[in-house]
C-alpha cells in the first residue's frame, strides 16, 4: 500500500517536472528567479530526450510498483504514459528527437521574448 502510494507520488512528480520543463518559462513573467531552476531542468529534459537517456524517476517508479505487487512498465515515462495517448503505436527515436528539439525551441522562444520585454528601453 505505501509502496503503491509512493509510486503514484513519483508519477505525479515526474509529470509535474515534464510540465515545468515544457512550459516553465511562462513563469518568468511573474517570477523571474524561477529561471535558476528552469534552465537546468530544460537542459536535463532536452538531454534526456535527445540522448535517449531514461530519467531516474522511471526506474524508481517501476521499483516501487514492483514492491507494491503491481506491474512496472518497459521503456520510459513519456513512452508509457504520454505518448500512449498521443501516438498509440509507441515512441520512436525520431519522435523522441522531435520532442527534445521542440522543448528547446519553445523555451528558447519564451526566454527570448522575456529577455526582450525585460530589457530597459
Amino acid at each position: 500500500m505505501i509502496a503503491s502510494l509512493l509510486a503514484d507520488a513519483v508519477l505525479v512528480l515526474h509529470l509535474t517536472f515534464i510540465v515545468f520543463v515544457a512550459g516553465g518559462a511562462l513563469l518568468l513573467w511573474r517570477w523571474p528567479r524561477v529561471a535558476w531552476l528552469h534552465v537546468p531542468a530544460v537542459l536535463w529534459g532536452a538531454y534526456a530526450e535527445l540522448s535517449g537517456t531514461v530519467c531516474p524517476l522511471t526506474p524508481l517508479e517501476n521499483r516501487l510498483r514492483t514492491l507494491a505487487g503491481e506491474q512496472g512498465y518497459a521503456g520510459d515515462f513519456i513512452g508509457h504514459y504520454v505518448m500512449a495517448l498521443i501516438y498509440p503505436q509507441g515512441l520512436t527515436r525520431g519522435t523522441q528527437l522531435l520532442i527534445g528539439a521542440g522543448v528547446l525551441a519553445l523555451n528558447l522562444t519564451l526566454y527570448a521574448l522575456w529577455l526582450r520585454r525585460s530589457r530597459p528601453r
